[in-house]
């Protein structure tokens, strides 16, 4: 079973968004090929950054967009993905609001921290709910699909915790990394090397995030656990220990809110109205679905 130590190009191999592999790139040139390499990517950490809905559930459904079942298979799958994204619809509903708030802070100026942390409070009995509700759904799709396919999809999943960690990182780091949130947040704003630097500090005193301590290590176990469990018969969801998200949702979102407290007094307000409005088309942001 593939664990840790994933390079860039693996992960998005991985995740079916390659486009040297893709069958949507036919006919294109190598650049054509490498630029839509990069735009998948971008995509998918920006996804990362912004939606934090119901941990390991949430890599699940979302690495069935990629599995590539055969066609007798596609229909259950697809219905067994949207179940999936049944049981997360409260946990996205809270999400929103989480994003709405931190919309119209960074619009305002100052983000209201008492309000948005008392949004993601929710988020963790929220990932328990999820983990019962998808329990049944995990059981019939790991009864569909064959070893190999079974293999497949752990891996996604693993590729997915690997973008996600990539771009939500432990307390005390800044975002200032390669897939970070301040170089994503440099390029869309066209903030000056002024405001970078400024924006640096201020992360760093900040850690970037004031709320409880994320178990990585811990979260880390769960997901391998889940991914050697659903690779075996029997499998049974409901054996998997609870809480096997491991607070993914709440500690994506807490890093989220906490950046953007920490930016938004040193964005100018154009800056700060091009920014909420990029936060509400995520909070009003609703899965689709895509098998191809």
């Amino acid at each position: 079973m593939r664990r840790l130590g994933w390079n860039g190009f693996t992960v998005m191999a991985a995740l079916g968004v390659t486009a040297c592999t893709a069958s949507t790139t036919a006919g294109m040139t190598t650049t054509e090929a490498w630029q839509a390499d990069e735009t998948a990517a971008g995509e998918l950490r920006e996804h990362h950054r912004h939606h934090h809905r119901g941990g390991v559930m949430q890599f699940v459904a979302m690495s069935l967009d990629t599995l590539g079942p055969d066609d007798a298979k596609r229909p259950q799958v697809e219905q067994l993905q949207r179940d999936l994204h049944g049981c997360m619809a409260p946990t996205s509903a809270t999400h929103g609001r989480l994003l709405q708030a931190v919309a119209e802070g960074v619009a305002a100026g100052a983000i209201d921290a008492v309000r948005v942390g008392a949004v993601i409070a929710e988020l963790d009995p929220a990932e328990l709910a999820i983990q019962e509700c998808g329990a049944e759904t995990l059981n019939r799709l790991h009864a569909i699909l064959s070893p190999s396919e079974r293999a497949e999809l752990t891996e996604k999943v693993q590729a997915h915790w690997a973008v996600w960690r990539e771009v939500n990182p432990d307390g005390g780091a800044t975002g200032t990394s390669p897939g970070g949130r301040l170089p994503a947040l440099t390029a869309e704003l066209s903030l000056s090397q002024d405001q970078v630097t400024r924006i640096s500090a201020a992360l760093q005193l900040s850690g970037e995030g004031r709320g409880r301590r994320f178990d990585r290590a811990r979260a880390e176990g769960g997901l391998n656990a889940f991914a050697e469990a659903f690779a075996r018969d029997p499998f049974d969801a409901r054996a998997l220990p609870r809480g096997s998200s491991m607070g993914l949702a709440h500690h994506g979102a807490s890093r989220m809110a906490s950046f953007y407290e920490t930016v938004t007094p040193l964005l100018t307000q154009p800056q700060r109205a091009t920014l909420a409005q990029h936060l509400r088309e995520h909070a009003s942001h609703t899965p689709t679905l895509s098998l191809n």
